[in-house]
């Protein structure tokens, strides 16, 4: 039975309190859908980097950019990481948006099947490990952590799971979504993606802050800042076994709640320059051609015509500020072109 050990500190107090007045804050503000699918997009941008970047992905922010902008061909494994992980953010945030979802262990592993696709053998992805694994230093390739026994591993997951939903009444949700985070790494249940999965995960739970925090911020970014604190706090050192008593998860909860108030201070600072600004603006016209859209399926430039008295030009530019803010997508050639929301 899974019982951690942690105290709730003035600081890790402190923390909770400060996240739930941010949280409220933003919750009493509206903007426009287009500033809010901006900032999503903006998101998984930095998620996609950030995330894979902890793990040692080279590419910049910059690449990774073009990458999600334009599917490269011939792609490379780590352009095939980022691709990875952006695809289970839009895969995860459509199924938040549809259901509420809980904490599962086939959620884990779908996320880890989203996560390594085309990465490990086909056996290995979506699938606990069969073989033993240990932790090295990334620097001087020695041992540092042993994981625990192939045959505990499944067990040991499922009674994570079981404590994250069996707590929901008595334990803050925050509290809920550090502990699983550290913990999913400890376990490290899966060859390669370990950190990568319990990350995602972790942004699933702390959809139940109350904020949609899943779409809105990174918190992947503030581990990036300084990786070497990040694995300090997450991780431990030692064999599992006579380790897994003694664990303390204090220190990684103040750091991790610690984390969720930078990113959110920084999309409060962000969110008023997005509302704001002429490149994210919908006028009367653009609403018309996502309503049409949303009765229809679909829209043609002869159907646009028939709403707004603009020219062919200036209506095409009017559908392609569109696709650039990502709310519709073109279909087709030619005069067989049509334009659809973007899912």
């Amino acid at each position: 039975m899974f019982a951690p050990t942690y105290t709730i500190t003035d600081q890790l107090l402190a923390n909770i309190k400060r996240i739930n007045k941010l949280v409220s804050e933003l919750n009493y503000r509206r903007f426009p859908n287009v500033v809010l699918f901006e900032m999503e997009r903006t998101a998984r941008e930095v998620s996609s980097y950030a995330s894979n970047s902890i793990e040692g992905n080279p590419l910049p922010l910059t690449e990774v950019k073009k990458i999600l902008k334009s599917t490269p061909t011939n792609i490379q494994q780590s352009e095939k990481e980022i691709l990875n992980y952006n695809r289970a953010l839009e895969y995860l945030a459509k199924t938040l948006k549809k259901k509420k979802v809980g904490l599962s262990v086939d959620l884990i592993l779908q996320i880890h099947k989203l996560v390594m696709k085309d990465l490990l053998l086909e056996s290995e992805v979506g699938g606990i490990r069969q073989n033993p694994v240990v932790v090295n230093n990334p620097r001087t390739g020695g041992v540092v952590y042993l994981p625990p026994d192939v045959n505990q591993v499944k067990l040991l997951i499922t009674e994570l799971v079981d404590f994250v939903n069996d707590n929901h009444d008595r334990i803050d949700n925050l509290i809920l979504a550090g502990i699983f985070h550290k913990q999913m790494v400890l376990i490290h249940p899966f060859i390669d993606g370990n950190g990568r999965t319990a990350r995602l995960a972790t942004k699933v739970l702390l959809t139940q802050m109350g904020l949609n925090t899943f779409n809105l911020f990174s918190f992947e970014n503030y581990y990036n800042q300084n990786v070497s604190r990040y694995f300090e706090k997450v991780g431990e050192r030692g064999d599992y076994y006579e380790l897994a008593k003694k664990i303390d998860f204090t220190p990684w909860l103040e750091y991790f709640s610690g984390g969720i108030i930078d990113e959110l201070l920084r999309v409060q600072k962000l969110l008023p320059r997005m509302a704001v600004t002429p490149k994210s603006e919908i006028k009367d016209y653009h609403q018309k051609v996502l309503k049409f859209i949303s009765v229809k399926g679909f829209i043609r430039d002869s159907d646009y015509a028939k709403l707004v008295g603009r020219a062919r030009p200036t209506r095409a530019l009017d559908l392609q500020k569109l696709i650039d803010l990502g709310l519709i997508e073109r279909k087709g050639k030619g005069k067989a072109t049509y334009y659809q929301l973007k899912v």
